[in-house]
């Protein structure tokens, strides 16, 4: 009676079509995104090369040659979620990293006050100890998704006794 009642349930909320509908309004969220990081990139691009007419200002060239890596990586990531469904982690921290070693480059590290230096160093090695364990955590995941032959063969029977009801 229960899986009854759960199937009427499923059939009445149609959880499947709900699902796909919010996954597609996500996709057009995703590619919206995308299309805005391009078009700021060819911005910053033109930007950066009628800066060249004037004179040569290296922290604002170097500024910008970053800031369009960054976008580049943000666009990566963002074409990785559609073509995955997933967020790659490790392209994410490795942003991480060149965006807080932008901030550095450009103030320059003795402008930079000792206490705020040290918090940006704690924080770029804990991202490299994120970048390094990176593997070993996925590859530990992925022995846990591993299902057993016992736990197969069941699911396999529930399948098809739903099946047959």
């Amino acid at each position: 009676m229960p899986k009854r009642l759960i199937t009427e349930l499923n059939n009445w909320l149609q959880r499947d079509r709900i699902v796909r509908n919010l996954e597609i309004f996500q996709d057009f969220i995703i590619i919206s995104l995308c299309l805005g990081l391009f078009c700021v990139m060819l911005i910053r691009l033109t930007d950066m090369f009628t800066s060249f007419l004037h004179p040569l200002d290296l922290r604002e060239v170097t500024s910008d040659i970053l800031f369009i890596l960054i976008l580049v990586e943000l666009f990566r990531l963002l074409i990785d979620y559609l073509q995955a469904q997933r967020i790659s982690v490790g392209a994410a921290v490795e942003i991480t990293i060149v965006s807080a070693l932008r901030e550095v480059i450009l103030r320059g590290v003795l402008e930079i006050p000792r206490d705020q230096l040290l918090g940006i160093s704690i924080f770029l090695v804990v991202l490299a100890g994120i970048l390094v364990a990176l593997p070993w955590m996925t590859r530990f995941f992925e022995h846990d998704k591993t299902p057993t032959p016992e736990i197969t063969e069941a699911i396999t029977q529930l399948l098809t006794e739903n099946s047959q009801m």
